[in-house]
């Protein structure tokens, strides 16, 4: 607890800094400066017993998109969901175990899609009424919310390395997120097909 306390405070300090250094530096100059960054905040969120990628998120947080160009972002972004994606998803398919809790972890696992898909449905579907959104928008926006599951891929891992879930929770919650993320494109083209019909009739 001391060294996470520690490293919180120090993390504090250093975001300042690192905020007025980026501030001062040349474009290009900034890629390094963040890359340095973003490793300095993994190492010191694992050294503190949190986990690096915990480091990682905090480390972006306190980052501006405007530093940096968007098109070399926009590059950087893509070469990162070809090259390093997969190997993250291939690592967190090889940890599961699907002998671990038997029909349990498949009922847990429908439990949770079926809040996580009302959930995120319902909570569209208010933001609509109050904000006076078309009929249908809000079932579109939360399904295509869905896809965050995929976000929770990476809770997930850093719950199970600090054995704060069990295995076979993490396998319910990895099933839960493949068929949220799954279900998005067949249930929102067809209401957005709507959507551009009912635009297009209106125009």
């Amino acid at each position: 607890m001391g060294k996470q306390v520690a490293f919180l405070v120090v993390f504090a300090v250093a975001a300042l800094i690192f905020r007025k250094l980026m501030a001062r530096l040349a474009e290009p100059d900034r890629w390094y400066a963040s890359l340095i960054w973003l490793a300095a905040c993994g190492l010191g969120a694992d050294w503190a017993g949190l986990h690096y990628m915990v480091g990682a998120f905090i480390a972006g947080a306190v980052m501006d998109s405007h530093w940096f160009d968007q098109e070399r972002m926009d590059w950087l972004r893509h070469n990162v969901l070809l090259v390093l994606m997969p190997v993250f998803f291939l690592s967190t398919g090889l940890r599961t175990d699907w002998q671990v809790g038997g029909a349990a972890v498949f009922v847990a696992a429908a439990v949770l899609l079926v809040a996580s898909v009302a959930g995120k449905l319902i909570g569209t579907h208010i933001a609509g009424r109050l904000l006076g959104w078309q009929a249908g928008e809000g079932a579109l926006f939360g399904w295509l919310l869905q896809t965050k599951a995929l976000i929770m891929i990476i809770f997930a891992n850093v719950l199970l390395d600090k054995r704060i879930i069990t295995p076979e929770a993490f396998t319910a919650l990895l099933l839960m997120a493949v068929v949220s993320t799954m279900l998005t494109v067949p249930m929102v083209s067809p209401r957005l097909a709507r959507l551009k019909g009912a635009f297009h009739r209106a125009s």
